[in-house]
């Protein structure tokens, strides 16, 4: 039976970051403050060249493996301009909904169940309100 992309894609990660950790401490010389101020120089913005060779090598080993075990699992792993394109749906087919769904045009856009709004001021009542309104609050008197 296949798994699923997200349990690949889970072991593929977790042996990358154990790859990675087991080079930091090779690099460090198995020296705690040598690996404590290599792992204190990565941040946000380090590129491949700050890192130390040995954890260049584990990343670069890290990658292969996951593309190779995605292809083995049976996923395909191409460029975005070379993913399959969709068709268009069959008659009786569901077709999905959700974010790639036009949106409409802000609160007074088309409607869909009629004709475009107008000013308020062509509505009953006047402008800004929606007709007579009854009285407020408790009678007094």
């Amino acid at each position: 039976m296949p798994r699923a992309a997200q349990d690949v894609m889970q072991s593929v990660i977790f042996s990358a970051v154990l790859d990675a950790i087991a080079a930091l401490k090779a690099a460090s010389g198995n020296l705690p403050n040598n690996l404590l101020r290599q792992v204190q120089a990565i941040h946000g913005n380090v590129t491949m060249a700050d890192l130390p060779k040995e954890l260049q090598d584990a990343i670069a080993a890290s990658t292969r493996a996951a593309f190779a075990g995605l292809l083995k699992e049976g996923y395909a792993v191409a460029p975005r301009d070379a993913a399959p394109v969709r068709s268009a749906p069959r008659q009786g087919q569901l077709v999905p909904r959700g974010a790639d769904r036009p949106t409409r045009s802000g609160p007074r856009g088309p409607r869909p169940d009629g004709p475009p709004r107008g000013p308020r001021g062509d509505r009953p009542g006047g402008p800004g309100r929606g007709g007579p309104r009854g009285p407020r609050g408790p009678r007094q008197g």
